[in-house]
Parts: C-alpha cells; sequence; structure tokens
C-alpha cells in the first residue's frame, strides 16, 4: 500500500503481520510518520540515534530486545517502546520467526514511500 491510496484509517496491525520488508513508509505528514518493519530472525534494526525526531514502536508479532538508552528490555506482541529525540537506540529481534511492528516518527524521519527489502539494502541507501 503507497501512500497515494490517502486512506485516512488502515487495518495496521493486519497490514504490519503480512509485511516482510526490512521497512516500508505507509504514510507522510508533515509533523508524523508512519513505517512498518519486519526484522528477520538473529536480526536488529541496527544502533542509532536520531536527532529532532521522537520514535514510537509498536510490535504485533515475535519477540525481541529493546535497547533504549542504558535500558534493555524483553518486547512482544502486544508492546509500545518509546524512544525519545536523542536518546541512542537498537532492536533486536530474539525469537524464532520475524519480529513485526509498525512505528511513528514524529517529525518524519524518511522520505515518503521509501521501501527496503532488507536491512543491508537500508544500509546501502
Amino acid at each position: 500500500m503507497t501512500q497515494e491510496t490517502q486512506r485516512t484509517t488502515l487495518p495496521i496491525v493486519e497490514m504490519a503481520k503480512e509485511n516482510d520488508e526490512f521497512r516500508q513508509v505507509i504514510w507522510t505528514g508533515k509533523q508524523a510518520q508512519l513505517v512498518m518493519m519486519a526484522i528477520p530472525e538473529g536480526g536488529e534494526i541496527g544502533g542509532e540515534v536520531h536527532e529532532g525526531h521522537d520514535q514510537l514502536l509498536y510490535f504485533v508479532e515475535g519477540q525481541g530486545e529493546a535497547t533504549i538508552g542504558e535500558v534493555k528490555a524483553d518486547v512482544q506482541a502486544g508492546d509500545v517502546s518509546i524512544v525519545p529525540s536523542g536518546t541512542f537506540h537498537n532492536f533486536r529481534n530474539t525469537g524464532s520467526s520475524m519480529l513485526k511492528l509498525f512505528t511513528t516518527y514524529s517529525p518524519p524521519e524518511h522520505e515518503p514511500g521509501t521501501e527496503h527489502v532488507t536491512k543491508s539494502e537500508a544500509d546501502a541507501e
């Protein structure tokens, strides 16, 4: 689904469960952005810091470990991780299936329409 559909209500949990791409930007506004992610078994998002961007991550399937600042916590379906602007964070898949989630950035972090099938594709860009 692309932003061109201009839908304002989405079945995002089902969409995230069906997603197998590392990153897919679903919608971008002036102040926020909605992105789906799928992290393969043993994979990770990769440690990073977003200056000027708050991020919320909503987990819908799988198991993982969240590192936010100095705090590590297990995550699973139904959990939300909060990453304030300027805070180091990483998310690792510790389960035996894909770790699937959707995330919001405020303000937007990625170009509208961005799609990365794999993490190595995202890193190359």
